[in-house]
């Protein structure tokens, strides 16, 4: 990464810093794609929909195959990672094998902008904020700063996408076009509610930038421990590497996810005309009333098994787009 020294004092941006908007763009655009089943069973978990249409998941019939009955539902971590295999294994079957990239298009609509965004501006906006209030060094307040600043900016130019990216995962109409049912959702939302129905779940995503937040500065403190192992190439250093983003995001994620389940439940369409959740707080409040504290946590296991790897293949190709044009 550009050090701070080699900033370009004739410019308000630092050198290079076009490689920042290009490597993140970049590095989403693949993770998201590798990764899109996981976050059509993740935005299913956290819906409220989907829970009063599934009362049981993977529950064995009565013939020894794994079907769906009714019956209580079961609890802990480790099953819930075993019910995302149904769940995959369910949609695959039922809606057809397209239906586990239901809200990609969207979902790459959104990734590409909202990495190159954050990418951007977190890359030159903590070499900006160091040369201007830190003497040009850069620590873990000027890491902070720059993050918070990124995923607000990131927050706001996408929310639109988002939801229309949830509201497409949310429907379990199998075959139809991706495109043709995200202009659909956008017709449909513009009609029904109007510009402000784009802005959903914004109220959450603000509060989901302290995800983002976490995640830089502990990647950075992480990068700066694996440091021994740059320049050695190989095995070693790109374990490094993939290790310290891996790590950032699932301690980030663990930390913070209560939002993610928030802003899904935010997004959610009307039903028979009646909007369920209407505010962050009403929301949070709802939701512990009529589920339990537990369902604040609705997906974490399919919300890690992409976030993880998502974010070891991302952050690897934008250090490297990084390193192969310094």
């Amino acid at each position: 990464m550009a050090d701070a020294a080699s900033s370009n004092s004739t410019s308000l941006l630092p050198a290079k810093s076009w490689q920042h908007f290009l490597a993140g763009g970049l590095g989403g655009m693949c993770g998201a794609i590798v990764t899109s089943p996981f976050d059509v069973v993740k935005t299913r978990l956290q819906s409220s929909l989907f829970r009063d249409k599934q009362p049981a998941i993977g529950m064995a019939t009565g013939n020894g195959t794994c079907g769906l009955v009714v019956g209580p539902p079961r609890s802990g971590l480790m099953y819930n990672f075993v019910e995302t295999g149904y769940i995959l294994r369910d949609i695959y079957r039922e809606e057809s094998p397209r239906a586990l990239f239901k809200g990609l298009g969207p979902t790459l609509v959104g990734v590409i902008p909202a990495r190159s965004i954050n990418f951007f501006v977190y890359g030159n906006g903590k070499q900006i904020i160091a040369n201007n209030f830190n003497h040009g060094e850069e620590n873990s307040y000027v890491h902070l700063a720059a993050a918070a600043v990124a995923g607000i900016a990131t927050g706001t130019a996408t929310n639109p996408i988002w939801v229309v990216k949830t509201r497409l995962q949310l429907s379990q109409e199998g075959g139809a076009r991706v495109v043709g049912g995200s202009w659909a959702t956008i017709k449909d939302i513009l009609r029904n509610e109007g510009i402000r129905g784009f802005y959903k779940g914004l109220s959450a995503s603000y509060l989901g930038v302290t995800e983002g937040t976490i995640q830089w500065v502990l990647y950075e403190k992480l990068k700066k421990m694996s440091a021994a192992t740059e320049g050695q190439g190989g095995i070693q250093e790109w374990l490094g590497m993939l290790g310290s983003a891996g790590t950032a995001k699932c301690v980030a994620s663990l930390i913070t996810y209560p939002h993610e389940v928030l802003r899904t439940r935010l997004r959610q369409p009307s039903v028979n005309g009646v909007v369920k959740y209407t505010g962050l707080l009403q929301t949070l409040r709802l939701v512990i009333a009529e589920e339990g504290a537990r369902s604040m946590y609705g997906g974490l296991s399919a919300h890690l098994m992409r976030v993880v790897p998502n974010a070891a293949v991302m952050y690897s190709i934008y250090e490297g787009i990084l390193r192969w044009g310094s």
